[in-house]
């Protein structure tokens, strides 16, 4: 079993900041409940738009299976331009530079 990451972003008109947390902390506890989701790092950038995350899962598995759930869940509220990437993580090396594994 390999850890794996993944990241999601795409087209975001907020809310931002405070009023993101509040609007999506059901979300985010929907979220919080995914099975092999270790932890997500949300994202904002408010210049550029974009809004998502960074996750890490226990495995590819989980990773992909989250992704499909994910992307078409954002295709339903009409969102496009999406990118989501995922990785294989090195844990020696993420060890060294106190990752939060």
């Amino acid at each position: 079993m390999s850890l794996t990451l993944l990241q999601i972003d795409f087209p975001f008109d907020g809310p931002w900041g405070e009023d993101m947390a509040a609007a999506m902390e059901g979300l985010a506890r929907d979220i919080a409940a995914t099975p092999g989701l270790k932890w997500k790092i949300w994202t904002e950038n408010r210049e550029a738009a974009r809004a998502g995350g960074i996750y890490l899962f226990e495995d590819a598995d989980s990773a992909s299976r989250y992704c499909a759930v994910h992307v078409a869940r954002l295709q339903g509220f009409g969102v496009k331009d999406i990118r989501a990437l995922d990785f294989q993580v090195n844990e020696a090396l993420c060890r060294i530079d106190r990752a939060p594994l």
